[in-house]
């Protein structure tokens, strides 16, 4: 089969397993799910076949050696607006990413779905029963819902899902690039809110959908201000169209003095900040935490937020078309501003939260402007790699958390005590021993996020964001990066700490369970990953190991670009700070959370102060949006839109207009109706009992009987028949 023809078929499996999971097995669980991974597996063959035959061609990339195929679609006048399927280096790496980790993601969520849930138990596994009522540690309520109604819905969903991704990333254009882009905004809907009977699911889902709206509102914009200005939105004739780049870049928005190049691509940036939860529309992110936790795992890893950094780096050459390789333009400043302090800024707020799963949304926040802020600065092959080696640890530590969580529900259902929160990690410890699998691979993913040196994929990414700040002179950025690099390492082995070492600080940590190998199989495999994969982009200067590999990821992404990005030189400085940074944070988390006991106050409250309370809370973000654009525009739309525009305003206006066709209508009655057409015409002149007669002797043609109609239908033919007849001849 021609490769070509593969990628278009891609996303179908995933999108017929949704279709036939809602329209037929939605009462069969164990088909259900069989469907749903079965699809997952088959877009997974397709996709290793179309990477591995991506790797047969000589110099594959370069703008012309790539997999592509279009269909004209939509008429344009002229001509047609096509539609295309196209595999290039940078889409081949990406796609190599999402099919591992979403058949992953499907496999596991076999296991999470039924493990610790006994025979004939419809409730969630290892939780009290439907509609119970739980209070955490920290006095917050929380609703048990039933999971097994909702079971071939939940695979359901993620289908559509991975549908959404592929379609996203095998596109060769931005509109249908869009398409996949708002199936993902629907999914992450559907499924944050998946236990919609529970109050602050529903607000999550909610909040999810209308932060991102938001961005999405601007990127469309973005994309028709690109095709207003090329009449086209295909990658290859704008990306690859050195002329229509210059046009863009000499051309001027007239807007803060941007190119149109620079406008689109922040306008377009914009939709990123609202998918990849950057900065100010970072809010979203964590309450997706209050979807099941392979839903976690799928928009902070495979699909949703890493599709946000996927389209700014297929845009890079919008982004740089008026950058000369030297000062940054306003737009990459921009962009540069946003992702370097999403960084520290959501790394400050992980530093000080308790649930373990919120702890790496922030951490997916923090690593996702590692990304912004490296291609803001120029640097396309350090963004694509991280972008590459977070998707596997990170989607490694999501499902590691959610092990840890269904482990922790089992010591809640052995002493059922359901007011234990068996997501805060306070509540936990010593899991080492009782998951072995899952504190090991965790472990792994835990020190590939911390960068720990040259054994994880983590570090060979990292520091490669490092080294080019440092390269082209980006100290504020290097600076920043560093110190949100070294709170990453301290608040991973916090993490690590509290959850599996020590001594287990209540009775259902010591009850806690290991989970089926559905579970496992998964974390192992992406361990393998979150180890090995940094291995492919070593820098080939690097001492002792530069000489020994190529640095494959280097040379094969860097032909998506018409032009091949040249390797920064290799310094011991950026070096040296990436090996600071991440066994200084380690060491120091494992210092201060060591020998914490149960009932113990978090190390940090004393020495932060008052500091502590403001990152606990998120630096108050969720309260200034409320109260500065939540309780305004409710204020807009109850006070001002209801009260005074609808009520007084509009319906003044059709109240007087209906008084108005009233007093007008009775003024007709009275001076006209009845004197002339009741009076005159049908009493003086005799109409109406003219009309009656008439009337009720016609009446009796309407029999209502259909064999009535038909001999009269019949009967005119004839009649209109014969007169043709004798007219003609």
């Amino acid at each position: 089969m021609a490769t070509e023809t593969i990628v278009w078929l891609l996303p179908l499996p995933p999108l017929l397993a949704f279709f036939l999971i809602v329209l037929f097995t939605n009462k069969s669980k164990a088909l259900s799910h069989s469907i749903g991974v079965g699809a997952a597996l088959l877009s997974f063959v397709g996709s290793m076949v179309v990477f591995f035959r991506a790797l047969s061609v000589e110099h594959f990339g370069e703008g012309e050696h790539i997999f592509a195929s279009s269909i004209p679609w939509l008429p344009t006048g002229d001509t047609f607006l096509r539609v295309g399927v196209q595999i290039d280096p940078l889409s081949a790496v990406v796609l190599f990413f999402v099919a591992w980790t979403i058949l992953m993601i499907f496999l596991y969520s076999v296991g999470y779905h039924n493990f610790g849930q006994p025979k004939g138990d419809h409730d969630h596994p290892g939780l009290p029963p439907h509609g119970a009522t739980v209070t955490d540690a920290h006095g917050h309520k929380h609703t048990v819902l039933s999971v097994e109604p909702m079971y071939s819905r939940f695979f359901a969903f993620l289908g559509l899902f991975a549908a959404g991704m592929y379609t996203l990333v095998i596109s060769d254009n931005l509109l249908t690039l869009f398409v996949g882009w708002e199936i993902m905004g629907l999914c992450s809907y559907l499924l944050i809110g998946f236990w919609y009977a529970k109050p602050s699911a529903r607000n999550a889902a909610i909040k999810a959908f209308m932060t991102t709206r938001v961005g999405d509102v601007f990127m469309l914009l973005g994309l028709a201000y690109l095709y207003s200005a090329t009449g086209t939105l295909s990658y290859r004739e704008i990306f690859y169209n050195q002329e229509v780049l210059h046009h863009l870049a000499e051309t001027s928005s007239h807007v803060f003095g941007l190119s149109a190049a620079g406008l689109i691509a922040l306008l377009l940036f914009i939709g990123t900040i609202g998918k990849s939860a950057q900065w100010p529309l970072h809010i979203w992110l964590p309450d997706a935490m209050e979807g099941p936790t392979p839903v976690s795992a799928m928009i902070h890893a495979a699909t949703m937020v890493s599709a946000g950094v996927y389209m700014v780096i297929r845009i890079f050459p919008l982004l740089t078309a008026d950058w000369h390789g030297h000062d940054l333009t306003t737009a990459m400043s921009v962009v540069a501003f946003i992702g370097t302090f999403t960084a520290i800024f959501a790394a400050t707020i992980a530093v000080a939260q308790n649930d373990i799963k919120k702890v790496l949304a922030y951490s997916t926040i923090s690593q996702l402007g590692f990304m912004i802020s490296a291609l803001g600065m120029g640097a396309y092959i350090a963004a694509a790699f991280h972008l590459v080696t977070h998707a596997f640890f990170k989607a490694l530590l999501f499902l590691g958390s959610g092990s840890v969580i269904h482990g922790m529900e089992h010591g809640v259902l052995h002493t059922g005590n359901h007011h234990v929160d068996p997501q805060d990690m306070w509540n936990m410890g010593g899991l080492r021993k009782k998951m072995p699998i899952t504190f090991w691979t965790f472990l792994i993913g835990g020190f590939a996020l911390s960068g720990f040196p040259l054994v994880t994929a983590g570090f060979w990414s990292k520091d490669e964001i490092l080294a080019d700040a440092f390269a082209h002179g980006h100290w504020a950025i290097l600076i920043t990066l560093s110190t949100a690099a070294l709170l990453t390492a301290f608040y991973t082995m916090r993490q690590i700490t509290l959850t599996f070492l020590g001594e287990p600080r209540t009775k259902e940590a010591e009850h806690a369970h290991e989970t089926p190998w559905t579970m496992t199989l998964p974390l192992a495999v992406l361990a393998v990953f979150a180890l090995g994969y940094g291995w492919v982009g070593i820098p080939e200067h690097f001492p002792g190991l530069g000489g020994l590999l190529p640095n494959w990821f280097h040379h094969f992404v860097g032909a998506t670009l018409l032009e091949h990005p040249e390797a920064v030189e290799f310094s011991p400085i950026p070096l040296g700070i990436s090996l600071l940074v991440a066994l200084g944070g380690l060491t120091l988390g494992w210092l201060v959370y060591k020998d914490v006991k149960a009932g113990q106050p978090d190390p940090l409250q004393k020495p932060l102060g008052v500091l502590y309370p403001f990152l606990q809370n998120k630096w108050y973000f969720d309260e200034f949006y409320a109260f500065f654009v939540i309780k305004p525009m409710t204020w807009i739309s109850e006070e001002f839109s209801y009260k005074w525009m609808d009520r007084q305003l509009i319906d003044g206006i059709l109240h007087t207009v209906a008084q108005t066709a009233l007093w007008i209508g009775s003024s007709l009655r009275n001076y006209f109706d009845k004197p002339i057409i009741n009076e005159l015409l049908g009493d003086k002149l005799g109409a109406y009992w003219t009309f009656q007669p008439a009337g009720r002797a016609l009446s009796k043609a309407q029999t209502g009987r259909v064999q009535s109609y038909l001999i009269g239908a019949v009967a005119v033919f004839l009649l209109v028949a014969a007169a043709l007849y004798l007219f003609i001849f």
